[in-house]
């Protein structure tokens, strides 16, 4: 009884996955249902909660479809698009659906031929398209469309895009975050297919990489190093050791600084039309002055020269300038990347513990200069009670 009751639990366990597969199978696209409307395949699109149905006819070249995705707004707009030129916005033939001047749910076309994100005019695109319709329901806009292909078009660069508003019967620019960037990919027809574009991912990766360079450069290793110089060197038995220290950290920071700034220039000549002007000025103003501060290490006097005095005074205000620069431009670049909130506030702790190291060390290092003050003024007591200065 007890090795069937075994085998039970084990047969249990080996199928439950598979269950639950086919439940979750059973959900997303598959679970959308329209009035009057079946599709052969459909696919969840990987990005901005999106869904794509299809039904493709070899014969006539055609696809009958339905593009589902919530809009940035209850009054914004949904995108589908194919482009048959490339595999981004520009070329794009797209299928824009939102609410009408009228009141009514409409289609109209657009032939996207050049990326300049302002306002777009309704044209004429490549495919003759029939059967366009759209509905707004539940917080979603089902577009409908059927678009005759050319002959062999069985696989296909599409985009898909949402925005927030329309202005006069023309919709706005859409946000420029992640998934709106990455919002592109591969479709093939036949084999009931949709994948997100490789070079997408490869944004995304960089992007990132971007970040947490820049992150860890600029707003950790570069205060660290100045939390070092100002506070370590109060205590002699960290000389010279906190030298080093300082050196070490201005130098690895910098050096990932500027793979950092290397690897956004590359981001901003693959996003031709996007351009966030004042994370990019920040960051050129935050490398060319980060250089000049490196450059400056081998101008520095010796410590008894007459102008060592005010290259301490430019070191400090650049040393100082460069990371509040550093930290205003990363909290911009996570708005611009729009991450979790889990990552602003775990660095906004980083920064916090790093602000209360450097306030206790302040408070320290006060008492150690006063004390030592102390105790290189000396004093002899006369006999009336005058204080002269001591003398060996």
């Amino acid at each position: 009884m007890a090795l069937m009751g075994f085998r039970l639990l084990f047969l249990f366990l080996l199928f439950s996955p598979a269950v639950h597969g086919a439940a979750a199978g059973a959900g997303g696209c598959a679970a959308e249902t329209f009035s009057n409307r079946v599709f052969a395949a459909c696919n969840d699109l990987p990005h901005l909660s999106s869904s794509l149905h299809w039904t493709y006819d070899r014969a006539s070249s055609s696809i009958s479809l339905a593009f589902v995705a919530p809009p940035a707004d209850p009054a914004g707009w949904v995108a589908w698009a194919i482009n048959p030129s490339g595999e981004g916005m520009k070329g794009a033939q797209a299928l824009i659906a939102f609410k009408q001047p009228s009141g009514a749910m409409g289609v109209k076309t657009y032939n996207i031929s050049a990326v300049e994100y302002g306002p777009i005019e309704e044209s004429a695109i490549a495919f003759e398209t029939t059967n366009r319709a759209a509905e707004y329901a539940n917080g979603k806009i089902r577009m409908f469309a059927t678009v005759k292909l050319g002959k062999g078009m069985e696989v296909v660069n599409q985009v898909w895009q949402v925005g927030a508003s329309v202005t006069g019967g023309v919709p706005d620019k859409h946000a420029f975050g992640v998934d709106n960037l990455a919002a592109k990919g591969r479709l093939d027809l036949v084999k009931g297919v949709s994948a997100a574009d490789g070079d997408g991912g490869s944004m995304l990766r960089k992007r990132n990489v971007h970040g947490v360079l820049n992150a860890v450069s600029w707003g950790i290793l570069l205060p660290i190093g100045a939390i070092f110089a100002r506070y370590l060197k109060t205590f002699k038995s960290a000389d010279p050791a906190w030298f080093y220290l300082h050196v070490a950290c201005q130098l690895i920071g910098y050096g990932l600084g500027v793979a950092g700034w290397a690897t956004g220039l590359n981001l901003g000549s693959k996003s031709k039309g996007i351009t966030y002007t004042t994370h990019r000025d920040i960051g050129i103003a935050l490398f060319s002055i980060a250089t000049v501060q490196i450059f400056a290490l081998f101008l520095r006097p010796n410590k008894d020269h007459k102008y060592r005095f005010y290259w301490n005074i430019y070191h400090h205000l650049v040393g100082y300038t460069v990371i509040i620069l550093g930290i205003v431009n990363i909290f911009k670049g996570m708005n611009i990347l729009q991450v979790d909130h889990k990552w602003k506030t775990a660095y906004i702790i980083v920064i916090c513990i790093l602000g209360g190291i450097a306030l206790l060390l302040e408070a320290i290092t006060w008492i150690i200069v006063c004390r030592q003050k102390s105790e290189e003024k000396p004093y002899n007591t006369s006999t009336n009670g005058s204080t002269l200065p001591f003398s060996a």
